[in-house]
């Protein structure tokens, strides 16, 4: 079965890595285009030393699935089958119908639930217990297409995006990619189609999405800056600046102050804030242009007084 892997970054890498382990022959490999800033492509440079034709679409966006060059590729390669492995971008479906099987794609979530490109974020700010992998054939929706396989991991408290994406989500990626092309290849790989009822969808992070109401819960608040982290963060707006806050912990409450006010200044471990409800531990803070610090550094250097306002 002629396989063409649509990827990047070491998730596409991995991909190509466990796919060739077992025996997949994989025809041409197609990722992003190189960078500007000259920062590598694991991808590409694994493909390469494995002799695989590598092919990237022009532009200087991350993706260009929409080039007519990628439908001259696909015809060119005729390939069975595509494993999109980390794709951002839409890949046409009249690319994919080229494939004697189609393509199958990988999705952090339990589709139905979490249709969209920031899955993973959104199942943390919206404080879910659990997520999960789904592998999916590729249709003309986006992440509709009829489920391979799929399962279910635990979100703990403590989760943040980068832990519950590389420590859980990304193996487990990895095996059921391996699982839902053998099982393709043997014709034994299950279609499930997924209910429409239970849909739901989720839109790219955006700047808005992320800025903390201080008018919120205390639960709210460190559900929405550990869906953010490592990326984009959490803002708020102090002294004319947006702050990104990246760690934050939950604390009994104390004096009863206006949502966004400093609470008090702990030593040796950041600033506490009122919210709507509860009190939340700033515990790691980021200013425009410069690395990320401990709030304990930050509010010595800024000389940061309990009730100054973090709320705007």
């Amino acid at each position: 079965m002629k396989i063409v892997l649509v990827g990047q970054a070491l998730f596409g890498k991995d991909c190509l890595e466990v796919l060739l382990g077992q025996g997949e022959k994989i025809v041409g490999v197609i990722t992003i285009p190189d960078d500007l800033r000259g920062r590598p492509n694991p991808l590409k440079d694994f493909a390469q030393e494995k002799n695989i034709p590598v092919f990237q679409p022009p532009g200087k966006s991350p993706w260009r699935l929409k080039d007519p060059q990628v439908l001259a590729i696909a015809k060119d390669l005729k390939p069975d089958l595509f494993v999109l492995a980390f794709v951002s971008d839409i890949m046409p479906y009249d690319v994919i119908k080229l494939a004697t099987f189609g393509g199958i794609n990988y999705h952090p979530s339990l589709l139905p639930k979490y249709r969209g490109g920031a899955a993973i974020n959104w199942a943390l700010i919206n404080g879910e217990k659990e997520t999960g992998i789904t592998i999916h054939y590729v249709d003309k929706g986006i992440d509709t297409g009829d489920i391979i396989f799929q399962e279910k991991v635990e979100i703990s408290p403590e989760d943040t995006v980068g832990s519950l994406y590389y420590d859980k989500l990304y193996p487990l990626g990895l095996k059921l990619i391996a699982q839902a092309v053998e099982g393709i290849r043997k014709g034994t790989a299950p279609r499930i189609p997924q209910d429409s009822d239970k849909a739901t969808y989720q839109p790219m992070i955006t700047e808005d999405d992320v800025k903390i109401d201080w008018k919120n819960g205390a639960a709210a608040i460190y559900n929405l800056v550990r869906g953010s982290n490592p990326s984009p963060g959490a803002l708020t707006i102090f002294r004319g600046e947006k702050i990104k806050i990246w760690d934050v912990q939950i604390i009994p409450s104390g004096p009863v102050l206006e949502p966004g006010a400093v609470v008090e200044i702990v030593e040796g471990q950041g600033f506490s804030i009122e919210t709507g409800s509860g009190t939340i531990l700033v515990k790691k803070v980021q200013r425009p242009g410069e690395a990320k610090i401990s709030a304990d550094q930050f509010a010595k250097q800024i000389q940061l007084k309990p009730g100054e306002s973090m709320a705007g």
